[in-house]
């Protein structure tokens, strides 16, 4: 049996994710918000981790988020998009959350736009993915249930 089973994990995701399978498909692919929901809950099952899942478009809700993950869950996966390049508030919640974090991108924030490349969110991060649409989560949730099984070792 896996270390991580029955681990709680958040993903969490930022601002106009909710648009995903419309907004710019050339840049982030036709795959829903809904679909990757799935896909996470699927992956989670699959590595023994309770996916909470959860979407906003409010900087202090995603903080507010992050600091009840703290307290309640083992480890947080997080799309923080936009608030990735500005929010040193978020980053300073994940900071403090004390429990594993993989940042994830569903584009390759470092062949973007300059002011995207710097993220706040990697300076709390344990791990980061970018570049693999939709499977980034995958293996976000994969490498999560990787640190979670090796965490006391």
């Amino acid at each position: 049996m896996s270390r991580a089973t029955g681990a709680r994990v958040l993903v969490v995701n930022g601002p106009n994710l909710n648009l995903l399978g419309r907004r710019e498909p050339e840049l982030y692919g036709a795959t829903t918000l809904d679909e990757i929901e799935t896909l996470c809950r699927t992956t989670g099952e699959e590595h023994g981790l309770l996916v909470d899942f959860r979407q906003s478009n409010h900087e202090g809700v995603l903080i507010d988020t992050v600091q009840e993950a703290g307290r309640h869950a083992h480890g947080i996966v997080i799309n923080a998009a936009g608030y990735t390049h500005t929010s040193v508030a978020l980053r300073d919640a994940l900071a403090a959350a004390g429990i594993p974090i993989v940042e994830v991108h569903l584009t390759n924030i470092h062949r973007r736009e300059a002011y995207r490349r710097t993220s706040f969110v990697s300076e709390a991060a344990d791990a980061v993915i970018c570049g693999a649409g939709a499977h980034g989560y995958v293996l976000a949730l994969t490498h999560l249930s990787h640190l979670l099984e090796n965490k006391d070792r």
